[in-house]
């Protein structure tokens, strides 16, 4: 198992460029699958067929499984059986007619602009404060992933311009536009915070912690859930939410999901679509409260 496993896991580098997280769950949901036709069928690669598919997803909705785990179960098989096809081993994709059942989408957590307002006025005016709050000005300005917004380094920022360039997923860079609060903010972290942090002059992070090393994704969490404390805004916030708050704020004064799909950098403008739905929902709300005869 572990021999075709590796080739196959060699083929989604060469062949499908997909991420590492992506890669490793295909190969966990692989070796599941596996282990089970072995267990229950004793059947080699070049007799999986669809009847021993749908078991396997029969077994895994019998344990409980989310529709979103099952779904991605398929497409990691529905890949392996490409696999197998290309290379001899099938004869045709066993997959072929077998359906992902429909994943209802999750509306994401985000904050209305009162919430907003009161995190990011926070952090006070020592070192750290002014590092934090040009942190959350960013991330609510920008909309950046928790990894873009670490990986920042300071070439990637240009107050004059009023703009920062980040490598979003699979290496694709985006320009994103600087609001002129994130800008004040960034202007004085950098002119009266960062090197204060900084120890070592060469370290080109943007974002840096108390040992003036880079920031990483765990220290920006522990900084965001300390500041939502103080705030006392009853929510769980997350580098996430604030970016969910971005999308959903932009659409709500009247971005187009276009625009929103290239800031956020999504590769595909069905995943933007969810924050419409966001806006339709709120009018809805609104108009089931306010009008006489809803």
């Amino acid at each position: 198992m572990d021999d075709i496993l590796d080739k196959y896991t060699d083929y989604l580098i060469s062949e499908k460029d997909l991420s590492l997280n992506s890669r490793n769950a295909y190969k966990r949901d692989i070796r599941s699958f596996l282990t089970y036709l072995n267990e229950k069928y004793q059947c080699e690669l070049n007799e999986i067929n669809k009847t021993y598919i749908i078991s396997y997803i029969l077994q895994l909705k019998g344990q409980g499984r989310s529709t979103s785990t099952i779904s991605r179960n398929i497409a990691s098989i529905r890949s392996f059986s490409g696999y197998l096809l290309l290379m001899g081993i099938l004869n045709t994709n066993p997959t072929s007619s077998i359906d992902s059942p429909k994943i209802q989408k999750k509306i994401p957590d985000y904050l209305t602009l009162e919430e907003v307002e009161l995190l990011l006025e926070q952090p006070d005016h020592t070192v750290k404060g002014l590092r934090d709050k040009a942190l959350l000005e960013v991330i609510y300005a920008t909309g950046v992933r928790v990894s873009e917004l670490v990986d920042l380094t300071m070439e990637d920022v240009n107050l004059k311009m009023g703009f920062l360039s980040c490598n979003g997923e699979h290496g694709k860079a985006r320009i994103i536009p600087l609001g002129s609060h994130s800008k004040q903010a960034l202007a004085k972290y950098l002119n009266e915070s960062r090197d204060k942090l900084v120890n070592n002059m060469n370290e080109k992070a943007l974002f840096v912690n108390y040992n003036g090393e880079k920031l990483t994704r765990q220290g920006l969490w522990k900084i965001i859930n300390s500041y939502t404390k103080k705030a006392k805004i009853n929510k769980t916030i997350t580098p996430q939410v604030l970016r969910h708050s971005f999308a959903v704020h932009l659409v709500q004064n009247g971005a187009d999901l276009k625009s929103v799909q290239e800031l956020l950098g999504h590769s595909d403008i069905s995943t933007t679509q969810i924050y419409s739905e966001i806006i339709k929902n709120r009018i809805k709300e609104v108009y089931d409260k306010a009008h006489p005869r809803a």
